[in-house]
C-alpha cells in the first residue's frame, strides 16, 4: 500500500538550489519513496529570526510505502547526509530543512510528529509551493491548499526561473 505525502523543502546557507535538487533526487532514490510532483523554487523572506539570508523553498509530493514515522526518519537522514545539524535553534539559518507536511489524510499528533503540519495555514513559503503541486489537496482540520493560500500575504515570495 502506498500513501501520497507532501514534503516542504528549504534552506538558506550555501548553494541552496543545487542542494534542494540533490535532496529531491536522493529522496527519489530512497527505497519506499518515489517523487511524483515537484514545485518551482521560491525565494522567501526569513521566518522568526529575521537577521539571516532569504530562504529558497519548494515542495514535493511523494508516493511512499513507508509509514509516517519511517518517512520522517528518511527525511531526517537525508538532512544529515547534506550536512544539516539540528542544534535546537528554531527558525535559524540552515543548509537543508525537510518537513513532512501531510501524510495522506492521516492525522498524527505524537511526541515525534504532527501532521498535517500545524503552521501550514500561516506560511506563504509553504503554501505557494504546495499550490504548484497540490492546490486541491485537503489538509485535515485546515482546509484546501488553494483556499489557505488565498488567506496569506505571499507578495514577498518570488518564484525563481
Amino acid at each position: 500500500m502506498s500513501v501520497v505525502a507532501l514534503i516542504g523543502l528549504g534552506g538558506n546557507l550555501g548553494d541552496v538550489r543545487s542542494r534542494l535538487g540533490a535532496a529531491i533526487d536522493a529522496l527519489d532514490g530512497t527505497p519506499g519513496i518515489r517523487v511524483v510532483a515537484r514545485s518551482r523554487f521560491y525565494r522567501t523572506p526569513p521566518w522568526g529570526n529575521l537577521d539571516q539570508p532569504d530562504f529558497i523553498n519548494a515542495a514535493i509530493a511523494v508516493e511512499t510505502s513507508l509509514d509516517a514515522h519511517g518517512l520522517l526518519d528518511a527525511l531526517l537522514a537525508t538532512e544529515r547526509s547534506f550536512g544539516r545539524v539540528r542544534d535546537g535553534e528554531r527558525w535559524g539559518p540552515r543548509t537543508l530543512d525537510l518537513d513532512l507536511l501531510a501524510y495522506g489524510d492521516t492525522v498524527i499528533h505524537d511526541e515525534r510528529l504532527v501532521v498535517p503540519h500545524p503552521r501550514i495555514p500561516e506560511r506563504a513559503f509553504v503554501l505557494l509551493p504546495l499550490a504548484d503541486i497540490a492546490p486541491g489537496a485537503m489538509l485535515a482540520g485546515q482546509g484546501k491548499v488553494a483556499d489557505l493560500l488565498a488567506g496569506v500575504d505571499s507578495a514577498e515570495c518570488i518564484p525563481l526561473a
